[in-house]
């Protein structure tokens, strides 16, 4: 137990500490003068809405290409963002990226089932790799995409944004530098009510599953870098369904609970159902927390001794910055594929914890 939580410690001590010092400081270095070219894939409501907008204000990487399945779209993108035809690709000629040195950096903004698929492909291409979260939707899938980049010699990034949001690297630092002492109770929870009944999200096939796989990640990583430990157990419960219909194929509502090392426990909450959106501390001379933890905007932080008085940034864009300057630099990323690995080891785990009933054993360091 000592082994892990040090181990985790050393671990997230580099990262956050790197990332605190802000992805968009130091503009002057001669790494600076030359930008990163990115390519989306997939055009849907996140690359539309956030990630196209963000990359208008970053310093370190520019949009330069896109590849989408809907030939509609293209006019659209063009005309805004003035993307040149030899960087638009469609999901059959996309291998033929290879030959574009435009592109230095494929986004891959897919359904999960699609994440594995096209991160291996994109590393064979030669593209360094930031990939939506869940990384992918099995273990296995996701060790076979960290295997890819690191044999095709590219980085692979998973988009864990709070890793780079001031608010989460407060949350980091006051376990780290154990300001209220050490955490014992973390509450992290996310979810949604989901509208349209035919989105991917309820489709087994395209999701891998429901609410967990979507947004009860965040509330997985909330609590993992909150205690400062990698879990070791988990329990876990599926609640009945209210709408069986429109979620015959994917779980609607399930909690779990993760055991530390240290003896802390996190208690967790996922929904397709109603809007949670919380990551709270409590350690032993006080708590800490972040209310619409895990929304894009808005985040409120508060400990026991006041505010925090923190501005907001635009997390997309401080998280591709981020990744940016550390293949500029040549350098390890701060939301690396095997951290995607881990909580993709805890999701497993809490499907496991759900169907046995029993508490489950994770290793999430080995």
């Amino acid at each position: 137990m000592t082994h892990s939580r040090r181990k985790f410690l050393q671990y997230s001590a580099v990262m956050g500490a790197s990332a605190f010092a802000s992805p968009l400081a130091g503009l002057a270095m001669p790494w600076q003068q030359r930008k990163l070219g990115v390519a989306l894939i997939g055009l849907g409501g996140y690359a539309t809405n956030q990630l196209a907008p963000a990359l208008q204000q970053t310093q370190n990487i520019e949009l330069r290409g896109i590849v989408t399945g809907t030939p509609s779209k293209i006019p659209v993108w063009v005309e805004k963002y003035k993307i040149q035809d030899k960087n638009i690709y469609n999901y059959e000629n996309f291998d033929k990226i290879v030959d574009n040195k435009d592109i230095d950096v494929v986004y891959i903004v897919l359904p999960n089932s699609m994440h594995a698929e096209y991160t291996i492909r994109a590393a064979k291409a030669g593209k360094h790799v930031i990939c939506e979260k869940p990384m992918a939707v099995s273990v296995k899938e996701g060790q076979a995409m960290i295997d890819a980049c690191k044999k095709a010699n590219r980085q692979l990034a998973i988009g864990y944004r709070l890793h780079y949001d001031p608010f989460h690297l407060e949350m980091m630092r006051l376990t780290r530098e154990k300001v209220f002492g050490k955490v014992k109770l973390v509450e992290a929870s996310d979810g949604f009510r989901a509208g349209d009944p035919n989105q991917w999200r309820l489709k087994h096939a395209l999701s891998g599953g429901g609410p967990l796989m979507d947004v009860g990640i965040y509330a997985i990583q909330g609590a993992r870098y909150t205690v400062g430990e990698e879990p070791i157990y988990v329990t876990a419960q599926e609640f009945p369904k209210t709408e069986p219909e429109k979620f015959k194929d994917v779980e609607e509502s399930l909690a779990w609970q993760l055991y530390f090392p240290g003896g802390a426990i996190a208690n967790s909450f996922s929904t397709y159902t109603t809007g949670v959106n919380r990551l709270y501390a409590a350690a032993e001379g006080g708590w800490y927390e972040v209310n619409n933890a895990y929304g894009y905007r808005g985040q409120q932080g508060r400990t026991s001794k006041g505010p925090m008085e923190i501005t907001p940034i635009n997390q997309q864009a401080a998280h591709m910055d981020g990744v940016a300057k550390a293949i500029l630099e040549n350098r390890p990323n701060n939301v690396p594929g095997e951290e995607g690995l881990r909580d993709m080891k805890v999701i497993e785990g809490i499907y496991e914890a759900i169907s046995s009933g029993k508490k489950v054993k994770l290793d999430l360091l080995k």
